[in-house]
């Protein structure tokens, strides 16, 4: 338990530390990209702020829930708390499609008004310079914080590596409106927006990639076939198990929850019996993790 802990307390730091730097420059880019867009007359720059804005918010969320996941099991929870770092990557899935609706609908918006002769504004270059820094930081960003959600693990920490991409898109359909922009004229000045719809689609699919799979550990969906098979053989792969049967499978945060029965001779020795589930339990670890929840019910046969 104690070297449970341990782990987990190391982990959540790790964590920490990839979301407070992805919260510290989120921040420096959402002043930066509101100055900019405020000085070069762009709202593309603008609502490219606001959509930097959401991804700060995300890496509160984070900071907030993945140290409620990290507490060790206790009274009310005897699973632990994996599941809030679970509810954690639905959130921010959702904050991904909303954020993701919103930029549609204000490029189409702004398209409809071009279509009726309306012109957009001209935005200045400071503008076009915001968008073309916003990219490469968040484009930096989310190697770096995939990077380590992968190694440690962690779901939401993945989810909000794929926030930061999503605003690099959002940032490169601003850079692309406002270079057109600034280039072609303002006739061409629409680029923005179409350019912006295009992205928004790109970015609620990322939602959506989110939202469902966190919908089915919350709602209890059980690990894949794949995975099912893998422990069924590692089970039969003992001498005197016999007819497996009623697997039930979930997963809970960063690891696995498996119970099932087994059968084995009546005449076994207790003990025997005892080692041989121990066993058993050790190698599905070894396999999935030393928090693998695994509880074996055993019924003696002829």
């Amino acid at each position: 338990m104690v070297t449970e802990r341990r782990e987990s307390t190391d982990r959540e730091k790790q964590i920490y530390k990839v979301t407070y730097i992805g919260g510290i420059v989120n921040f420096v880019l959402i002043l930066f990209k509101f100055t900019a867009g405020i000085l070069g007359r762009s709202s593309a720059m603008i609502a490219d702020a606001v959509h930097s804005f959401s991804d700060f918010v995300t890496d509160v969320i984070v900071i907030v829930f993945v140290r409620i996941s990290g507490k060790p099991r206790d009274a009310r929870h005897d699973y632990g708390h994996g599941k809030f770092e679970t509810l954690a990557t639905l959130m921010i899935g959702v904050t991904l499609l909303f954020v993701g609706i919103g930029i549609a609908y204000n490029g189409i918006r702004a398209i409809i008004t071009v279509a009726q002769g309306g012109i957009l504004p001209s935005p200045g270059k400071i503008a076009l310079i915001g968008a073309l820094v916003s990219i490469l930081f968040k484009e930096l960003l989310y190697r770096y914080t995939v990077f380590y959600g992968r190694k440690l693990k962690s779901d939401a920490v993945i989810a909000n590596a794929w926030h930061h991409r999503s605003d690099a898109f959002s940032s490169i359909a601003t850079a692309i409106g406002i270079g057109g922009a600034i280039i072609l004229g303002d006739k061409w000045s629409v680029l923005d927006p179409v350019a912006g719809v295009l992205v928004s689609f790109f970015i609620m699919k990322t939602a959506v990639s989110l939202i469902k799979p966190s919908l089915d550990e919350l709602l209890e969906k059980s690990l894949s076939d794949e995975v099912e098979k893998e422990i069924e053989t590692i089970v039969y792969s003992f001498e005197g198990v016999s007819n497996m049967h009623d697997l039930c499978t979930r997963k809970i945060g960063d690891y696995y929850a498996m119970e099932f029965a087994v059968c084995m001779d009546k005449d076994t020795r207790l003990e025997d019996v005892h080692n041989l589930i121990s066993n058993i339990e050790k190698s599905l670890r070894d396999k999935y993790g030393e928090k693998t929840h695994v509880m074996i019910h055993v019924e003696p046969i002829e």
